[in-house]
C-alpha cells in the first residue's frame, strides 16, 4: 500500500445485519466519500473511537454531530435528527456473539480472559476495592513502529476509578 492510500473501514457481513438503519446509512456514505473514522472525528471534534461508535449505534450523538455528520457525509439532517442516533439510547450490549467469532475482536475478548485477573489485581493494589469506569472513560488508538521495523497497535483505556461504597 502507497503512503497516500486510505484504508477505509466499511460495515462487513458479520455485523451488517445486526446495525440500525441510521448506522448501515452512515457506513455507506462513509465509504462513498473515502473518510476514515479519523477523519470524520477531526471534523466532528471527537475521538475516531467515539466516531465509530456512533456508527456502529452504540452511542449517541448531539445535534451538532448530527449537522456535521449531515454536512460532511450529504446525508439530510432530518434523517440523522429523527433517527435513533439522536433521539434514541444506544444498544451497547448486543454488539455480537459471545465468546466473539471476529477474529480481531476475540483477540481482545482473550486479552481479558488472560489477564483479565492480572489487570485487576494490580488496579485493586493501586486503587484499592473498586471497578473502571466504562461510562466516565476514554480511549485511543495509535500505531508504533519499533526499532526493528515490526509494526505494534497500540491501545490505551482510561477509566475513572470508582470506589465500591458501603452501604
Amino acid at each position: 500500500m502507497s503512503p497516500k492510500q486510505t484504508r477505509v473501514a466499511v460495515v462487513d457481513s458479520s455485523s451488517g445485519d445486526r446495525l440500525p438503519d441510521y448506522a448501515r446509512m452512515l457506513f455507506k456514505a462513509k465509504a462513498d466519500k473515502q473518510l476514515t473514522f479519523e477523519q470524520i472525528g477531526s471534523e466532528l471534534g471527537r475521538n475516531e473511537v467515539s466516531v465509530a461508535a456512533l456508527f456502529y449505534g452504540q452511542a449517541q450523538a448531539s445535534s451538532e454531530d448530527a449537522q456535521k455528520l449531515s454536512a460532511l457525509l450529504d446525508i439530510p439532517h432530518a434523517a440523522l435528527a429523527s433517527s435513533p442516533l439522536c433521539s434514541g439510547f444506544p444498544d451497547r450490549g448486543s454488539a455480537g456473539p459471545m465468546p466473539p467469532v471476529e477474529p480481531l475482536i476475540y483477540r481482545l475478548y482473550e486479552i481479558v480472559q488472560n489477564y483479565g485477573y492480572a489487570f485487576k489485581a494490580v488496579l485493586n493494589e493501586k486503587f484499592g476495592d473498586g471497578i473502571m469506569s466504562a461510562i466516565a472513560f476514554s480511549t485511543k488508538v495509535d500505531k508504533e513502529v519499533d526499532g526493528d521495523g515490526v509494526t505494534w497497535a497500540v491501545i490505551t483505556l482510561r477509566g475513572k476509578w470508582l470506589p465500591y461504597t458501603r452501604f
